[in-house]
């Protein structure tokens, strides 16, 4: 029992990890697709700016974890504060980082022939000659955010992983307190009734791997009846003994407790509380 318990334990605790891993390296490819989904939906924008509805959008490439590129099958003139717009809607539709700079580089020489830097701060945003419009030709527009979305990515792993492991320690101790709890239960005398094993200094029974819980009444009659097993033991004798010293009897009170018993030792059929009638009560071990 202890050792399927451990095995399962472990293999729980194997399947965390994995989820937490699969989760940071789902994040980081969903990043990657959003940023792409964002830049063709700018690029859309773009060429409608222009009442382009035929031009292709060729597919976003993904230079490095943090930089993009955005390019088109024809050739197309702009104004900058259109690029800015588009790619700025586009980017907080998709949720994406605002600290980004972008660059628009021409395909014949790979020279910059626009470019600016977004970010939350207003004195660190720069758009310069939004004005000047942009003459039709080939042009990349390249995006690289300038927060490390990897390093992010990073972080939110190691944090996930180090929480993981904090909750595994805790759940190891715990795990560990419980079998020396139960190893110490074990160490102090018990009777064996059938299947379940009696701690009458704890007021609870065991049964395999469950507590069961009795309170100071039921525990007083069941161990008079572990001390005489298979004897009548009679009415009086029984509300003698354990409500004596205990306060004012109630008629039933007696048959009630039985009945409590009776329930929680009906799991071994081999035990039975037996009423002997007008004379007592009989624990029956066969």
């Amino acid at each position: 029992m202890k050792h399927s318990t451990s095995i399962y334990f472990i293999k729980s605790l194997v399947f965390l990890l994995f989820l937490i891993i699969a989760s940071c390296s789902f994040k980081e490819e969903d990043f990657s697709e959003r940023t792409k989904v964002a830049l063709r939906d700018a690029g859309h924008n773009l060429l409608l700016s222009n009442r382009d509805s035929i031009s292709l959008i060729l597919p976003v490439k993904e230079l490095s974890p943090n930089k993009f590129q955005l390019s088109f099958h024809n050739s197309l003139g702009f104004e900058p504060n259109i690029l800015v717009e588009a790619i700025s809607n586009s980017f907080v539709k998709s949720n994406l980082p605002e600290h980004y700079i972008v660059e628009v580089i021409q395909c014949k020489d790979r020279e910059v022939a626009y470019s600016y830097q977004m970010t939350t701060i207003l004195e660190s945003t720069i758009i310069p000659c939004e004005g000047r419009y942009l003459p039709n030709a080939c042009y990349f527009i390249e995006v690289n955010f300038t927060e490390n979305v990897a390093a992010n990515h990073n972080l939110s792993f190691f944090i996930g992983l180090f929480g993981a492991l904090v909750f595994i320690g805790l759940v190891f101790w715990w795990y560990k307190k419980k079998n020396n709890a139960k190893t110490t239960i074990d160490a102090i005398n018990y009777e064996a009734l059938g299947i379940f094993k009696f701690y009458p200094e704890q007021n609870i029974l065991i049964k395999e791997a469950e507590e069961i819980a009795l309170s100071k009444k039921e525990c007083e009659l069941l161990a008079l009846f572990v001390e005489r097993p298979n004897e009548v033991i009679k009415r009086d004798e029984l509300t003698k003994r354990v409500w004596e010293d205990n306060g004012v009897f109630v008629g039933r009170s007696l048959d009630t407790y039985i009945s409590k018993l009776r329930k929680k030792l009906q799991a071994d059929t081999s035990i039975k509380l037996t009423n002997v009638h007008g004379v007592g009560y009989k624990l029956e071990l066969n």
